[in-house]
């Protein structure tokens, strides 16, 4: 039997596992033989057989699939009819004139159909029938599918003859109006534009939006002329073409006259129910400028809600920026109802004006708290030393954290150290932990004698906090000139106290012997914290005679400090803790026992190479794992 007598005798067959095989095997062959009995199996219920059917049909391909295929559109069955329009898409250019003459047909569903596959056919020789068919076809369905289907191939030979049907009926029209959107051809704005005349106003409403989308600059003559004649839904739409079309940046170079009467549109088109003619408008205004154009885009503003239409708000808050500061802007904060303060608010934090500083400080003491929050941010970055009073009255008088907080900020940045020091200790006693630390942050910055001395004092204080805040601080004032009163904080009675005034002792690299010394001693620390505190201060410092502490640290009773002296010991590449690192590797702590096979593989050297490949056969698939990586690394490092 042969190869195509085998493949017909399976696609003849009842079970659908051999129809499946025979359609795979014909495609595979590209066997133009086994076309008829595929085709019948388009009918199908078995998705199986479907799926191959169609496969097959697509690799054989050309002219005999397009005439075997073609009489399937006119199945009773949707499924076959839909699987035939999808086939005919794909393989349609290879025979475009059968395709063509389906045109002509009796029935409209099979010429319906016929003009949406020859959208698909990608070729220009489809453009002449589906002109065609758009002028003159009697049924509407038909003209109307042309019309999508020139739009998809966008061959700009199509456009004379849209221009043309933009006089058809309204169902055509959108059609139309889509396809010559898609082919933005210069030739179809004078077209549109007339037909604005006899179009019902749905069309011309559509016409309007396809000229904005198609961003044509010859267009905007055409749709300044209509704004007089046309009806207010319609001149709304017009305006936003218009703006869409000459952007921000050109719609000053419209001239005076001209925009004067366009400003006038474009408040109409504020009252539009659509958001985003609304939007456009207030695009205008803002390209414009102006105290007029504030108070307009401040209409809209204050009706947005921030919270479900946030986008839409920024772009409210960047349109008043643009149109830049005047007096409607400082109003709107001073008297505006809280919506459009908020929106004005934040567009000149967003500004640059040397009457903004005066304004935001002015109406600071009249806002609602979180009002007043956003105002300090912003004047906190503003102001300068001359307007540090303001901030002083705010640590006198206010009681936010956050408020504080953002005073302090600025008096520790660029307060005069002297004039503010007493302000600034006495927030280190404040209620609210953030603002303590706000306040010791300013000291740091601000360093006079007085709030050094004060800073000292602080480590004697009977509250752990107020004692944990002096060590910290004293650390920034030179560890070294303060390490005889940081000692004494090292055997404070509170633990977090002794593990910052360690993190300060080791704040500064290199390390002295008296400091080391110092740090070194809390290693028998009772507290697992303050030993990790020692471990870190030793190990960033990069001294080698370091070493011995940290390999000290590998006997502490807690696993995490062993770890942590592991991982520090094989960053410094400390070949002297080689041995013990090597007898750890029996510990029965996983943490510990990766983290020191890692540190040898940083280290590397012979002793720990052998060690590491003893681990290769390790029952513990993590600790086989690393033991490979290290070794990798060993050797790549022999290698270099």
């Amino acid at each position: 039997m042969s190869e195509t007598a085998h493949i017909l005798s399976l696609l003849t067959s009842d079970k659908a596992d051999a129809i499946r095989e025979g359609a795979h095997l014909a495609g595979t062959a590209r066997l133009e033989e086994t076309i008829p009995a595929l085709v019948k199996h388009i009918t199908s219920t078995n998705i199986g057989v479907l799926e191959a059917v169609d496969r097959a049909l697509r690799k054989i391909g050309g002219p005999t699939v397009v005439h075997a295929v073609i009489p399937l559109l006119r199945s009773d069955e949707a499924p076959a009819r839909n699987i035939s329009m999808d086939i005919l898409r794909t393989l349609g250019s290879s025979d475009l004139a059968a395709l063509v003459e389906l045109l002509h047909d009796d029935d409209p569903d099979i010429r319906i159909f016929a003009s949406d596959i020859l959208g698909s056919v990608g070729t220009a020789q489809a453009v002449a029938p589906l002109c065609h068919a758009l002028l003159h076809d009697p049924e509407v369905n038909v003209r109307y599918q042309a019309a999508v289907s020139l739009g998809v191939l966008a061959n700009p030979e199509a456009a004379p003859c849209l221009n043309k049907a933009l006089k058809d009926e309204e169902w055509v029209q959108f059609s139309v109006i889509q396809a010559l959107t898609e082919l933005r051809e210069e030739s179809s704005i004078s077209a549109m534009s007339k037909a604005l005349d006899t179009s019902s106003d749905l069309v011309a409403s559509t016409i309007v939006d396809a000229l904005g989308e198609m961003g044509n600059i010859k267009a905007i003559p055409l749709l300044l002329k209509r704004l007089n004649s046309s009806p207010t839904p319609l001149c709304n739409k017009i305006v936003r073409a218009i703006i869409n079309i000459l952007g921000e940046r050109s719609l000053a170079l419209l001239g005076e006259k001209e925009c004067m009467r366009l400003r006038g549109y474009m408040q109409a088109a504020l009252e539009d129910e659509d958001t985003e003619v609304q939007d456009a408008a207030i695009k205008g205004f803002a390209a414009l400028g102006g105290e007029s154009a504030t108070v307009n885009i401040l209409k809209i503003a204050g009706k947005i809600n921030p919270e479900t239409n946030h986008e839409r708000m920024l772009g409210t808050v960047e349109a008043l920026v643009k149109a830049g500061y005047n007096s409607v802007l400082e109003d709107a904060i001073r008297k505006g109802d809280d919506a459009t303060m908020l929106v004005a608010l934040e567009a000149v934090t967003r500004m640059e004006h040397p009457d903004i500083l005066p304004l935001l400080m002015e109406v600071f003491w009249e806002e609602q708290r979180d009002t007043q929050r956003i105002i300090i941010l912003e004047l906190s970055n503003r102001a300068g030393t001359e307007h540090q009073q303001f901030f002083l009255d705010i640590l006198a008088r206010h009681s936010d954290g956050d408020i504080l907080r953002s005073a302090l900020f600025f008096l520790g940045n660029k307060g005069n150290p002297v004039e503010i020091q007493d302000s600034v200790i006495e927030m280190l006693t404040h209620e609210f932990d953030d603002v303590k630390e706000s306040a010791l942050e300013a000291c740091i910055m601000l360093r006079t004698p007085q709030i050094e001395e004060h800073i000292k004092n602080m480590l004697k204080h009977h509250e752990p906090t107020q004692r944990l805040m002096g060590a910290y601080a004293l650390g920034f004032f030179g560890s070294e000139s303060n390490s005889d009163i940081l000692s004494d904080a090292l055997r404070d009675e509170s633990a977090d106290v002794r593990r910052v005034a360690i993190e300060a002792l080791g704040r500064d690299c290199p390390i002295s012997l008296k400091r080391s010394a110092l740090i070194e001693e809390r290693l028998a620390d009772d507290n697992r914290e303050v030993r990790m505190a020692v471990v870190e201060a030793l190990g960033n410092c990069g001294e080698k005679r370091l070493d011995v502490c940290l390999i000290k640290g590998l006997n502490d009773v807690d696993p995490w400090v062993r770890a942590r002296c592991a991982e520090k010991l094989g960053g410094r590449q400390s070949h002297e803790a080689v041995e013990r690192l090597v007898y750890m590797l029996g510990e029965t702590n996983n943490l510990v026992v990766i983290k020191t096979i890692e540190a040898l593989g940083m280290i590397g050297g012979e002793s720990a190479f052998r060690a590491l490949l003893a681990l290769f056969d390790s029952p513990d698939p993590d600790i086989a794992q690393a033991a490979a990586e290290a070794v990798d690394s060993i050797r790549r490092k022999a290698g270099e």
